[in-house]
């Protein structure tokens, strides 16, 4: 029976510390070395730009509500690069099926997104790490061979 008693209480205390220790704490750095939300907002408004004035990414944009793009953009970028933000919304899959993107589609808007991060003087290995992030999402977009 004292057994029984000393394993309920080393459960008991086991609990108790889980339920006390402080929250694990998310990694950030990403989303810091690109320069938190006022960054991510500044490089998601000249992506905006050059996917209007870019001619393969023109037809994609036209019709979008810009500023709520731009908006959803900076949410997404921020949650993915690990900071605060939590996209609403339809998954990427739903967002997109409605179009018909292709990988050539998908890479060009990849270069557009470099050119920004570039015109931001976003370091190389910060756009790297953003970018593998951002890339399994591909799965999702690209619907077109």
């Amino acid at each position: 029976m004292s057994r029984f008693f000393h394993a309920a209480s080393v459960v008991v205390a086991a609990v108790a510390a889980l339920c006390t220790a402080p929250p694990a704490v998310a990694d950030d750095r990403l989303f810091q070395a690109l320069g938190s939300k006022p960054g991510l907002t500044r490089l998601v408004d000249d992506f905006g730009q050059r996917l209007l004035a870019d001619a393969r990414m023109k037809p994609f944009f036209k019709d979008v509500n810009l500023p709520q793009l731009k908006d959803k953009l900076v949410e997404q970028f921020c949650e993915v690069a690990g900071g605060p933000c939590r996209r609403e919304g339809p998954g990427m899959r739903r967002a997109h099926e409605a179009m018909d993107i292709s990988r050539s589609d998908f890479n060009a808007l990849v270069e557009v997104l470099q050119d920004s991060m570039d015109a931001q003087r976003v370091p190389f290995a910060v756009q790297n790490r953003l970018l593998a992030r951002l890339a399994p999402m591909h799965r999702d977009i690209v619907n077109t061979p």
